[in-house]
């Protein structure tokens, strides 16, 4: 009986550690053919969005077409700037360096980042990684935090902030 209690330990153990590590748990009446998804660490659905990112944000994204919005908040956590920047025929946005300027004479404390995908696909490219960090850096050197990036689709939007990846 003392062997079983151990045996049982040990998997439950497995299981915790498989849950906590993927993101996922399996039950006994899982299918064999299909391994579960993981949870999409970061992604918030529509309906829990704050305020800004509900009302100020997601009206300003059309569907068809990728946009970049540029968000830059004073000491006091004000919207001082906001820039738009449309993405070109490839769809790709990127951000010219009078945007930058424009927006970094505003003498902001803060910056937000946060653009649309049109494919409906929240999950960050390797593209919105990399920029994301280099955006990250630039502003650092100047002393401005960038405090989030924010990736919308028709029903939520992804957070760098609370995915960790920032």
């Amino acid at each position: 009986m003392q062997r079983r209690k151990a045996s049982d330990a040990g998997q439950s153990a497995i299981w915790n550690h498989a849950r906590k590590a993927h993101g996922f748990f399996m039950s006994l009446f899982a299918p064999l053919d299909k391994t579960p998804e993981p949870a999409l660490t970061g992604f918030v659905p529509s309906e829990l969005e704050d305020e800004m990112a509900s009302l100020l944000l997601r009206p300003l994204f059309v569907e068809e077409r990728e946009a970049l919005l540029l968000l830059g908040f004073d000491a006091f956590n004000r919207l001082v700037r906001l820039e738009r920047i449309d993405g070109d025929a490839t769809g790709r946005c990127a951000i010219p360096p009078r945007r930058w300027r424009t927006l970094v004479e505003g003498g902001i404390a803060a910056v937000l980042m946060a653009h649309n995908h049109p494919s409906d696909i929240a999950l960050p490219s390797d593209a919105d990684i990399a920029a994301t960090h280099a955006a990250a850096l630039f502003l650092r050197t100047m002393g401005i935090d960038l405090v989030d990036h924010l990736i919308f689709v028709a029903d939520g939007h992804f957070s760098f902030r609370t995915a960790e990846m920032l």
